[in-house]
């Protein structure tokens, strides 16, 4: 199990993006034939911002360029002099090419140079994983500040040219269920900016014999013309598995800091839908926490999710309050986590 321990790094700022305007339920009911009120009321989400137009299916912004801009705003938003970023780390599921690495392309746009870049390839816990790295770059690889980020372009693996009316609702689900964006942080080992010191990162892998409950295919030559669906979920093991994993690792982030559940102040629980997350937060049980949730409002934007409800925790966490943060992955049953606090 990695749950790193002092010294510790500090979130210095959050910055996020999101591409285009928001897409109500209303909106995809009429592209796709679908009821608005299935997604209301399977789904929970309102509105969702994609990166591909759903009428041509042209990519509007790629990964590198929400990456960017979240970064652009993390930095802008932190005080921290671009000349002392030593590191960037990107977690994503769906970088922009197999080459270059998109964290690359990302650093070129911020104007970073002459500093190493570290791409992680992983679905939810992936942005968690790079929060991890960061922290170690930082607390043990002897740099003042580096920039975390993590995103998903999920739309530009969704075949959109296809009768939908045809489609099984556990293929349909996946054009409700996800959103596109990105978002970053910038750690420092000093506190300052935004002042959240991030004690601890779990991440785990715990699929030992167990079959993947995602998987997002990437097609190349010699198969672009399978009849494999391009994404794939067992959702019934999904629904039993991730709220038990996700109250799983909230108490080992617990007991590994020393706090009670009567401690935390704020709850950041995964994001996999609306209806979804109701549900994990009913079975993590922490009524003295108070929710940061984001998913209804930006759909499952997969590894940017920590990062846009870390941007809403600022917003409303107090010197001396504490936050846990939890990330499920269900691809090959990853537990990832963090522990928060205003300092």
């Amino acid at each position: 199990m990695s749950v790193t321990d002092d010294p510790q790094a500090y979130i210095a700022s959050i910055g996020t993006a999101l591409p285009g305007d928001p897409v109500d339920n209303q909106d995809l009911a009429a592209r796709f034939g679908i009821d608005p009120d299935w997604i209301e009321v399977f789904i929970g989400t309102r509105t969702r911002h994609f990166a591909v137009d759903l009428d041509t299916g042209t990519p509007r912004q790629t990964l590198a360029e929400l990456a960017a801009l979240a970064g652009h705003r993390a930095l802008a938003a932190s005080g921290v002099d671009p000349d002392d970023i030593g590191f960037l780390v990107l977690g994503t599921a769906t970088p922009d090419a197999l080459m270059p690495a998109t964290v690359n392309l990302v650093a070129d746009r911020l104007g970073l140079d002459h500093l190493p870049t570290y791409q992680l390839q992983s679905g939810c816990a992936g942005a968690v994983q790079a929060l991890d790295l960061g922290r170690t770059l930082v607390t043990g690889g002897g740099h003042k500040a580096g920039l975390v980020l993590g995103g998903d372009v999920c739309a530009k693996h969704l075949p959109l040219d296809q009768d939908f009316s045809r489609m099984p609702a556990s293929e349909l689900v996946n054009f409700v269920l996800f959103g596109d964006g990105a978002g970053a942080a910038v750690l420092t080992a000093e506190p300052t900016g935004a002042r959240l010191a991030l004690h601890r990162v779990l991440n785990l892998l715990t699929g030992l014999g167990r079959e993947p409950g995602q998987t997002v295919e990437w097609f190349g030559v010699a198969d672009r013309t399978s009849d494999r669906q391009p994404i794939r979920e067992d959702y019934k093991s999904i629904e039993q598995a991730v709220p038990v994993m996700a109250s799983e690792t909230l108490w080992e982030l617990l007991d590994a800091q020393g706090w009670s559940d009567d401690d935390l102040d704020f709850l950041l629980p995964p994001q996999l839908s609306a209806r979804m997350t109701e549900k994990i937060v009913a079975h993590m049980d922490v009524p003295a926490a108070a929710e940061v949730s984001c998913v209804a409002d930006t759909g499952n934007t997969s590894n940017a999710l920590p990062f846009m409800q870390m941007a809403r925790l600022l917003d409303r966490i107090e010197t001396g309050q504490k936050a846990i943060g939890v990330a499920i992955e269900s691809s090959k049953w990853i537990k990832s986590g963090y522990a928060l606090e205003k300092v």
